[in-house]
């Protein structure tokens, strides 16, 4: 094992007397996809918010990797349609470099959109935009809150295929939140599920088999599960994919 970029001991976080998270240990090794999967109101965006530094946790401990550089790709990024807000010129609050812009723009497949206006572009363009301006930070922890939310289906599979490419290429951690278990089950290495703690966490296999799960879910995403197994089985095997027991 490697160092993890990133380890929680016994987080919690307790907002306006509420205790939404409680005893969160969870540790993110490089070159992973660890899935966050959990009902409405279980703390999901909470928890990438305590991750990435943006919220303070109220009891236990958050260590990062002295290198840890984190790309963040928020679910939903509203820009007035009043400012003029050109493609490059969001690009340019993570990068100066008009070169690497560029290449970001061509890496997320919107090559040439510089001059466009943010808020003239389709969902899944707008997306990639965000996607791009991420990368530009040169993350070795990749942060996505339900990037994919509103795509199409053939969108989403698009922009999860490219995130895995992604993950290959930069050998990153990617860290995503998403309520499509389709989606999860066939992209993550391993799945976290949070219920205000964490449930039960491993690959996507054994999560889907527990019985903590199948309360939170039901049983309809065998379906889920079967199509992943028939894909997966036989390939992925990363020598951390084994399940992480605490």
């Amino acid at each position: 094992m490697n160092a993890p970029l990133l380890k929680t001991d016994r987080m919690g976080v307790t907002l306006t007397g509420n205790r939404i998270l409680s005893d969160i240990n969870i540790e993110l090794q490089p070159n992973e996809i660890v899935t966050i999967v959990g009902p409405n109101g279980s703390g999901k965006t909470t928890l990438l918010r305590l991750l990435i530094g943006a919220r303070k946790p109220t009891e236990g401990t958050i260590t990062r990797a002295a290198n840890l550089r984190i790309g963040y790709v928020p679910q939903k990024l509203t820009i007035d349609r009043t400012l003029p807000l050109s493609v490059d010129r969001f690009l340019s609050l993570a990068d100066t470099s008009r070169k690497a812009r560029s290449h970001a723009l061509e890496r997320v497949n919107l090559p040439g959109l510089e001059k466009r206006q943010m808020s003239s572009l389709s969902g899944g363009q707008f997306q990639r935009a965000l996607l791009a301006q991420a990368l530009l930070r040169k993350p070795n922890l990749l942060v996505l809150d339900e990037a994919a939310q509103g795509l199409d289906q053939p969108g989403e599979a698009r922009f999860y295929q490219l995130i895995g490419e992604l993950r290959d290429e930069l050998g990153c951690c990617v860290l995503m939140v998403s309520h499509d278990l389709h989606v999860v089950m066939a992209s993550s290495d391993r799945v976290i599920c949070l219920n205000g703690h964490v449930c039960c966490e491993g690959t996507p296999t054994v999560v889907s088999a527990t019985p903590e799960y199948r309360a939170l879910f039901g049983y309809g995403t065998e379906g889920a599960l079967a199509l992943y197994r028939h894909d997966h089985d036989h390939s992925h095997h990363h020598d951390h994919a084994g399940d992480h027991h605490h």
